[in-house]
């Protein structure tokens, strides 16, 4: 049997120990706190449609990745269940070539003579078979390299007239005020002068009266023996009555000397000068 005094003296252990545990929590500061739990991000519910028509409905009852206005017949909204939830278009067949054989029969020899005669009897009928008149028509790989032979002498002939015709172009040649070969320099000089000297002397009398003046860029083409085969304006004065003065003195100046002997051996010849027509009278070829 155990004392009585044992049972008061852990009890009071037990009571102490508590004590100093309480008092050591409010001398810490130490507190108990509930956590909560951590809060759900907000998620949506988005439907992959397996194909979509591009019409958007006025009121969509459901999320998806593309545009699809359909129907159906219940009261409430569900989600589409289909594996296809609208029509889908078919693929355009395309057009191939289809290669088509030859449809010409081959060439067969003819057949052997057939008699026909009749069994137990002394008259008899010999009938030969006509031999068709097959002509001979050559292989279709004979008949290819005809083909090409021909394509071939075809496109020769093309070429021989292309570089024929190209042999008789006259050979062109263009110049102007800046130019540095001799021979033109100086013909173009001479030029110059017969087309002041002219154009002074036939001085355009509606500019005159007018007191019209400017410059512009006349190409003139020329011809072997100095004949004028074309008179372009290239950038006008602005006035009608100086442009067709200027053409009408071109005429007025030809014709003009042949053209000088060169290693181009040209055939036509461009000049291309700025005509001014200045306050005086007076007309000057630059």
């Amino acid at each position: 049997m155990a004392a009585p005094g044992t049972g008061s003296a852990d009890r009071l252990g037990v009571t102490l120990l508590f004590s100093l545990i309480a008092h050591g929590v409010l001398a810490l500061g130490l507190t108990f706190e509930y956590e909560k739990p951590a809060p759900q991000l907000p998620t949506i519910d988005v439907i992959l449609v397996q194909s979509a028509n591009g019409e958007a409905p006025e009121k969509a009852d459901f999320l998806a990745q593309a545009n699809n206005a359909g129907g159906g017949t219940e009261e409430k909204a569900k989600r589409p269940s289909e594996a296809l939830s609208s029509a889908i278009p078919k693929a355009t067949a395309g057009i191939a070539p289809i290669q088509l054989e030859n449809g010409a029969p081959r060439p067969e020899p003819p057949t052997d003579a057939e008699m026909l005669t009749t069994k137990h009897s002394k008259f008899s009928v010999r009938t030969d078979t006509a031999k068709p008149d097959t002509p001979t028509r050559p292989a279709p790989v004979e008949r290819e390299d005809d083909q090409r032979k021909l394509e071939m002498a075809r496109l020769t002939q093309e070429i021989q007239r292309e570089s024929e015709q190209y042999a008789k172009r006259p050979k062109r040649k263009y110049i102007s005020a800046n130019t540095k070969e001799y021979e033109f320099a100086a013909y173009m000089r001479a030029w110059v002068a017969r087309i002041e000297r002219i154009g002074n002397l036939n001085y355009p009398d509606e500019a005159r009266r007018q007191q019209l003046h400017g410059q512009l860029v006349l190409t003139v083409g020329l011809t072997r023996d100095g004949r004028v085969k074309s008179v372009d304006v290239i950038q006008s004065s602005g006035h009608k009555v100086l442009d067709d003065a200027a053409i009408r003195i071109v005429h007025l100046a030809e014709p003009f000397p042949a053209l000088p002997e060169d290693k181009e051996k040209v055939d036509e010849l461009y000049i291309s000068r700025t005509w001014q027509f200045l306050p005086g009278d007076i007309l000057r070829n630059r």
